[in-house]
């Protein structure tokens, strides 16, 4: 199944796409967009574009565990690409992925500009990789 994964900003969400066998995730395209019809519009053309099966988003959570606004906001973006799309939508706690994302970045050099350009989808890379991960132990324990 193609999964898209997203990881909602305020001024740039990052798109990353797994491979049909769900074994790796793969940055694709960073989107620059601060409305948010236009926003759902660009993905909604994304996930057509790349046949996407199912839309994994970036829940952010409080360390806690709680949700604030940004999750709130997620949720909403959430189900207006679940009534654009038809597909459906599954919601990953994001926690750490920017950091992880950044720790990435770091191993490899990138710097200045060219890491704000990319940031966003190396970190829906990362949300959408441990969804891929969290469907492969929930397989093997059923």
């Amino acid at each position: 199944m193609i999964i898209l994964g997203i990881d909602l900003g305020k001024a740039r969400t990052g798109v990353a796409i797994c491979d049909r066998g769900e074994l790796l995730a793969s940055p694709l395209t960073v989107v620059q967009e601060h409305n948010r019809e236009r926003l759902v519009e660009r993905l909604t053309a994304l996930a057509r574009e790349n046949r996407a099966e199912l839309l994994a988003v970036g829940l952010p959570r409080n360390m806690d565990g709680t949700e604030g606004e940004s999750a709130q906001n997620a949720r909403e973006i959430g189900a207006l690409l679940e009534a654009a799309t038809g597909l459906p939508v599954e919601f990953v706690d994001e926690r750490g992925t920017t950091i992880t994302a950044h720790g990435y970045l770091n191993e490899t050099n990138i710097r200045g500009k060219r890491r704000k350009a990319v940031v966003d989808a190396v970190a829906a890379t990362v949300i959408l990789q441990n969804h891929l991960d969290a469907r492969r132990l929930r397989k093997r324990s059923l």
